[in-house]
């Protein structure tokens, strides 16, 4: 804990010099500054001052891809997210889950022709490259492992036109005709 203050503190003493654990303010360690830019404030105050409308279109983005890729969750050819009636959330991510990585793999493909950009998510952090060099046991995990593997995002984002989202939907739609056909 003393160790992260002196990184935050830019690699000095000052919080201890602050408060009399030290006689002089002096660099002692590595350390940074964590302090966002005028600009990046200026931005961030923007974007809380609108939370409510940004969060608002988001939720809106995500009920049109849920029902445009509703057919293909029904048939059990995707699983699409869920959030529980307790819970809520803002939207930051829209994502299917394919039946394998093959099938990911190959949607993400699809859609590239397309030129549509959907990435996979995360390497499951247990196995993540800073994880393995902290000596996490590499535990088998295999319903995270799984869901890694199989989870798609969407592209989501603030000024997503419900064209756009009818655009991406389509060619989900349409690598599962395809995939369908003999």
């Amino acid at each position: 804990m003393a160790r992260a203050e002196v990184i935050r503190e830019k690699g000095t003493n000052r919080s201890q010099f602050l408060r009399g654990q030290a006689d002089k303010y002096t660099w002692v360690d590595i350390g940074s500054s964590y302090v966002i830019s005028d600009m990046l404030a200026a931005f961030l105050v923007g974007q809380l001052e609108n939370m409510d409308k940004i969060t608002a279109r988001r939720a809106e983005v995500c009920d049109r891809y849920a029902g445009m890729l509703a057919p293909l969750a029904e048939r059990g050819l995707i699983r699409l997210p869920s959030v529980p009636q307790h819970c809520t959330t803002n939207h930051h991510m829209f994502y299917v889950l394919a039946a394998d990585l093959g099938e990911r793999t190959a949607l993400i493909a699809h859609l590239r022709q397309a030129g549509i950009l959907a990435v996979f998510h995360y390497v499951p952090l247990h196995s993540a490259p800073f994880a393995r060099s902290l000596g996490v046991p590499q535990a088998s995990l295999p319903v995270t492992e799984d869901v890694s593997s199989r989870l798609l995002r969407l592209p989501m984002y603030f000024d997503l036109t419900d064209r756009d989202v009818a655009e991406v939907a389509a060619a989900v739609l349409g690598y599962y005709r395809e995939k369908e056909r003999p």
